[in-house]
Order: structure tokens, then sequence, then C-alpha cells
């Protein structure tokens, strides 16, 4: 069992803790959440923190650093801090490929508590810190790979406004972990305002236990919806899971819109906040594919990045379930599960409307006429996505002010790789015309032509479309430069793709990493992940 922390450092840290999901719910032990102990990791050793996440709870990056060593024993487990007294695992069932795998719940994640701050509530969870009742065949630990995987996507997924869980610290041990090959273990610190997900409320429904169903729907209004106030019993969970839904779809559709693959959205990895949680085998979409699949297990492509929208839909039908039990109307179900569609394409139509600098003027035709239309350029030519949306911020000086050809074929040039199969006159042709037969017409009818205004528009739309994101070659470089001895490159990385994202210059000490902003070199194109981690 892990011991309170002797350090005074942490012992005296400021941290506000208030009453957890485990607490809350004591009644529910062995249904809802078992109790859980971090196990000991050998030679822990801190490699990352984020500043953002550290200032989530109330602290500074500098409370870690100061003595790395007391930090890196307290963020693997090893040591508890005062207020993690009874540290816990969630229970929970899911929809795995689209099949019931019954009983899940948190395998390798241990929940330390819940710390309040600014207002906000956070649960702190180790994830790869050890074996839970839930581990099943599991060992409950992670890897380095993984783990530095983790920890950048949630942080850079917030920086691009992604609903998501975030990351605290990051902690390399030397325990060898089994994977297909021998690897070295980690430890991410993970926080969320709360770690319910669809399969929290499949599993009580599944063994009949409308019991726990409906005192967990009541924690999550208490907890996560306190605006929500009904007179009716069954209309605060018809307000909750209306809630549900419309967040689950307008976080969907910035997925679509930043172009990034979760990868397993099965429903345990679904939070019942609408946030990107459980990061394992995502990507960023580098050429855009719609059919693009990111999991190397996924030999179905039924999590492809086209088919997202589709799957939380049927997740959010399977969600359905138990509430029904607690709502009582199919009518009402369906209804609100046939807002979902509505909900998502508006989302996702004034998210793609603000990527093509069209921040004023609201047409119900810009998704059929102007965004397919052009991704669908893009797709025809394998042109990077992240790469053709960022310079397509110079667009609106180039066509409406400009409006010199030279510079309008430059500009076409730019958004496909030279050596693209598809980069050739009809092409270019087609984009170009695209762009001053489609494109220019309604930019006019969304901005004036005076300078002031285009820059405005370029400058508004370089702060939507970002430069650096977290690219699976990106990923694999940093875990290879950390491998051989670059422990610091993960927090410059993490600084480059959170409050660098968005930036055409970086500082001094960033410069190393311009050519994260740049094409796909041709060892990283195509990487795939898998759930081994």
């Amino acid at each position: 069992m892990s011991a309170i922390t002797k350090s005074l450092e942490w012992k005296n840290a400021a941290l506000r803790w208030t009453e957890s999901f485990a607490q809350k719910l004591s009644e529910f032990e062995g249904v809802l959440w078992s109790t859980a102990q971090p196990a000991t990791q050998e030679n822990p050793r801190l490699v990352g923190v984020s500043g953002a996440g550290a200032r989530l709870l109330g602290l500074s990056p500098e409370t870690f650093w100061r003595d790395r060593n007391a930090a890196a024993a307290v963020w693997s487990g090893n040591e508890l801090l005062p207020g993690a007294l009874q540290p816990w695992a969630q229970c929970y069932g899911g929809h795995q490929f689209g099949v019931w795998a019954g009983q899940l719940g948190d395998g390798r994640a241990i929940n330390l508590g819940a710390i309040e701050a600014a207002g906000a509530s956070w649960e702190v969870q180790l994830k790869g810190a050890g074996r839970t009742q839930y581990s099943r065949f599991g060992d409950g630990f992670a890897v380095r790979r993984s783990s530095i995987r983790e920890y950048l996507a949630a942080e850079n997924l917030h920086a691009l406004g992604v609903p998501t869980s975030r990351s605290l610290a990051l902690v390399f041990t030397d325990r060898v972990v089994q994977r297909e090959e021998p690897e070295l273990g980690a430890v991410v610190t993970r926080l969320a305002p709360s770690w319910v997900r669809f399969g929290s409320f499949e599993l009580p429904a599944s063994r009949g236990d409308l019991t726990a169903c409906r005192r967990l729907a009541d924690y999550v209004l208490e907890h996560s919806y306190p605006h929500i106030t009904a007179d009716a019993a069954a209309d605060k969970y018809v307000q909750l899971f209306r809630e549900i839904t419309h967040r689950t779809a307008r976080t969907i559709a910035r997925w679509q819109a930043v172009g990034f693959c979760h990868g397993v959205m099965n429903t345990d990895n679904m939070s019942i906040l609408g946030l990107t949680i459980d990061y394992g085998p995502f990507a960023f979409m580098d050429a855009y594919d719609p059919q693009f699949v990111c999991n190397r297990s996924d030999v179905a492509g039924r999590y492809s990045f086209s088919e997202q929208p589709r799957v939380a839909l049927w997740n959010l039908l399977r969600l359905a379930a138990p509430f029904h039990s607690l709502i009582g109307s199919t009518d009402t179900i369906a209804d609100i599960l046939n807002s979902f569609a509505d909900e998502y394409r508006t989302s996702y139509a004034d998210l793609m409307r603000h990527k093509l600098g069209l921040f004023n003027v609201v047409k119900d035709s810009d998704l059929s006429v102007v965004i397919e239309p052009f991704l669908a350029l893009l797709q025809r030519a394998g042109a990077d996505y992240t790469l053709a949306m960022r310079a397509l911020c110079d667009a609106p000086i180039l066509l409406l002010e400009e409006d010199d050809p030279a510079a309008i074929d430059r500009l076409v040039g730019r958004m496909v790789a030279p050596d693209s199969s598809s980069n050739d006159d009809s092409w270019n042709k087609d984009m170009r015309a695209f762009l001053t037969d489609v494109y220019k017409p309604r930019l006019l009818e969304d901005v004036d032509s005076n300078k002031a205004s285009l820059q405005n528009t370029a400058a508004q739309m370089r702060l939507t479309n970002p430069r650096f994101i977290l690219r699976n070659w990106v990923a694999q470089d940093v875990i290879s430069r950390a491998a051989n001895g670059d422990d610091a490159c993960i927090d410059r990385v993490l600084d480059l793709i959170t409050t660098h994202a968005f930036s055409d210059s970086l500082p001094d000490h960033l410069k190393n990493e311009q050519a994260y902003g740049g094409p796909v070199p041709k060892w990283g194109q195509g990487l795939q992940s898998s759930c081994s981690s």
C-alpha cells in the first residue's frame, strides 16, 4: 500500500480535496466502483509537467520541478497526497466494435480523488499505475510510447478548442512491461471533471439495476449538469439525455473540423460530458481521406474518419436504453436522438465556415456549395488537410486585394504535395476555378474588400487553422528522441502544440521544432497505432 508522502512540498500544497465519485456514491461500492491501490514503481522519473494542467489545480509547474524526486514519487503513485486516502477504480461496461463486452472498468487507471480549484472540480487519475479489480487479463501498466502520446494529445486538442480530458504530469519508470515486445513503463496523470462514461450506465442497466442507473443519473445531474432543474423527475432526465446528445454531436463536429480520428469509439470510451477521453490509436489525418483509419486493429474500418458521426449516434442509441428506463417515453427518446444530426451538421458547418474565413454571414447552402466541394478537391489531390487549410489563410488577400493570377497559382501549389499524382493541370485548373468562381464570391458576401478587413479575416483564419498538431509522425519522433535520452523534448513539443499551435513564428527555444509544422516525411507517411499500449 502506498504511504503518504513525506515531502513537505507536497504535504503543504494548497490542494482543496472535495468529495469524489466514489465518496458520493459510497453505497454502490462493488457496483459502480471499487477500491484500488497504485503499485510500487521502480525508479520513477518526472519527465513532463503541463503548466496549463497544473494551473487547473491551483498549482504552478515549479512546484513539480523544485523536487523532481518527490514529484515523481507522488505522480507515479508510489506515495499518496494527504487528501488521496482512498484511491478507487470505476466499474462500467461497454460495446466494443459493436459487440456488448459486459463488465469492463478502469483496468489500469486509478483515481486519487477530486480537487477543487477556481470554482471547478477535477478528478485526478493515474493511468498505468497498476492492476485494479477490473484489469481482467491486463497488467494494469502503460508503456512510454502510449503515455507520451496521451500526455501530448489531450493538451493539443484542448488548445485546438476540442473538449477533452487534460494532462497534468508524465513519469517514466524502469518497470519492464510486456506488449508485442518488452517496453519500459510510464504513468500519466490525467484530469477530467468526471470520468463517467456511456458504459457506466450500460452495465447496471444490463443487470436490471434501475436503482444504480437512477442514482448515477442524479449524481451526474448534481455534479456535472447543475443548471438542469425540473419539476418532474422524468423531465430532468429528458434534459440530461438531450444535453449529452448535443454535447456529443458538437464534440464530434470539432473532431471532423480539425481532422482528428479517435480510433476506438467504443461506448466505454464515450464521455457523459462530451469530452475526448481514452487516447489510444488516435491520429490526425495527413492526406485528406474520409475513409482514413488510424487504428490498425480496425480492419473493417468501423471507426474510420467519415464514420465517426454515425458511430457517435449508434453509441447514443446504446445509452438510450438505460435512459429509457428513467424517462419512460420512446417518442421522447427518439426525438432527442433525431436531433443529433441537425446539432452535428449545424456545429460542423459553423466550424468549417470559420476555417474558410466566413465569420459573418451564414448561408444554408455553404456546406453543399462551398465546404464539401473544397474538401472533395483536397481528397482528389491527396492534399494534406492541415497544410491546405493553413495555406488557405492567405486566400482572402490574394483573391480580393491582389487578384494576381500568378499568386493564386502559387497558393494552389501550396495546397498539394509536389509529388502528388493528382497535382496535374486538370486539378490545378479545377482548384483555381473553385477559388475564383465559388470561394471568392462567397468571401465578398462576408467581408469588406478593404485592406484592413481582409487582413483581419486572414488573422482570424490563422487562429482557426492550426500550424502545429500532434501528427502520428511527430509523436513517433518525440518517442524516439525521448528513448535516446532527450526527455526535455516532450515538454518543448507540448509548448509547441499548445501555446504556439497557431503561431507563424516561434521563440528561440522552439526553433529546432519548426519541421513539425511542415510536410510529413516519407518515413512518417501512413503510420498507424494499435490498441496495445
